[in-house]
């Protein structure tokens, strides 16, 4: 299976259209098409990567695992930082508007209040 295979099957499966993970991932709307013939730089694979949650082993058919494994743990992440760095934020396939994102933020905040304040 070619790299542009690779990523034609997992945006499907995302729900996600090869123009939307080109735009995601900084490309031109087309850039994608382009990898039925010619491997992607491998900067651009790791943002590929990173926009369909796969591993770059995955894109690249060295492994059929979509993950990688690794030994460290996970490391928790600020939500609140992670709206700030994270463009664009996903959810089922489509982008979050600034107000998703907000009302995200202000439901994460107020149940972090209710578990601080003893789940009342």
């Amino acid at each position: 299976m070619t790299v542009y295979e690779r990523i034609k099957e997992i945006s499907k499966a995302r729900g996600m259209s090869l123009q939307s993970v080109a735009k995601a991932a900084g490309l031109s709307q087309n850039m994608i098409y382009q990898y039925k013939t010619v491997n992607p730089k491998t900067e651009t694979l790791r943002t590929l990567a990173d926009v369909l949650g796969v591993s770059v082993d995955y894109l690249l058919g060295n492994t059929d695992e979509m993950h990688p494994t690794s030994t460290e743990p996970e490391v928790p992440n600020d939500l609140e930082e992670v709206l700030k760095q994270v463009n664009p934020v996903m959810f089922g396939g489509a982008e979050l508007t600034d107000d998703q994102k907000m009302l995200l933020y202000n439901m994460a905040k107020e149940m972090s209040r209710n578990n601080q304040q003893g789940g009342k």
